[in-house]
């Protein structure tokens, strides 16, 4: 039996006119994750909100017992964010990152799409468990290959895989081993673009509560000109069993 404490937090912002960040919180499920509609396209919140609502309800529908397939989940949640794009903006789409993870038996299983992040923590130091999938890491991967690959310095940041893409995505998926004292972080851009890793570790390592560490990461991001949305989720691990 794993016991821990959770919170979320979501701040539009100072240049946004809409909070298009969406969070997974749902402690009956063990589930925490969030989603940020895709910049450049219409219907961004539409397409999180569909996201976490989504793997909200396919969660819950699990039988006690049953592990769930969460790359299934997933590329369902995908299907169904498409379809709704071909209805709200039909030449263009709509697309969300989607980032969230399941605490089951003593163990945080992870699903990840997009450039929004999770960070672990565990005995002082912080790692980035999820890896952006952005033109700027594709490539980085492509010439560890060996091959030849230019890129626009303006397109970096593009992504390269998101939900409600016409094709189902490649879902990368994480298992992490609990332990008691770990602390995992669930994040949109607006807040990794504008905090250090080194940053979040001393923020996370605070001798304070979920609500209170979130609420020194996403104010920090904003106090720096919050150009994005800014959107978290906090898990502290009490104990495991």
């Amino acid at each position: 039996m794993t016991s821990l404490r959770a919170a979320a937090l979501t701040d539009i912002g100072r240049v946004r006119q809409r909070n298009e960040d969406r969070y997974l919180l749902d402690l009956e499920t063990g589930v925490f994750g969030v989603a940020d509609g895709v910049g450049g396209l219409p219907g961004g919140a539409d397409a999180a909100q569909r996201s976490v609502d989504e793997v909200a309800a396919a969660l819950r529908d699990v039988a006690p017992g049953e592990a769930p397939d969460l790359t299934a989940i997933t590329q369902q949640v995908n299907f169904n964010v498409h379809v709704l794009g071909l209805k709200l903006s039909p030449s263009m789409g709509i697309g969300s990152t989607l980032t969230f993870g399941q605490v089951s038996g003593g163990v945080l299983h992870i699903a990840h799409v997009g450039d929004s992040r999770c960070y672990g923590y565990r005995q002082g130091k912080i790692q980035q468990l999820t890896e952006d999938h952005s033109v700027e890491n594709e490539a980085k991967v492509r010439r560890a290959r060996g091959e030849t690959v230019y890129y626009h310095e303006a397109n970096r940041n593009a992504l390269t895989r998101c939900i409600g893409q016409p094709s189902p995505p490649m879902v990368d998926l994480i298992d992490r081993q609990l332990e008691a004292g770990d602390r995992y972080l669930f994040c949109t851009d607006g807040v990794t673009r504008l905090v250090r890793d080194s940053e979040l570790c001393d923020l996370i390592d605070r001798d304070a509560t979920p609500d209170e560490i979130l609420q020194e990461i996403v104010s920090l991001a904003v106090r720096r000109g919050g150009p994005d949305n800014a959107t978290g989720v906090m898990v502290i691990i009490d104990s495991v069993s």
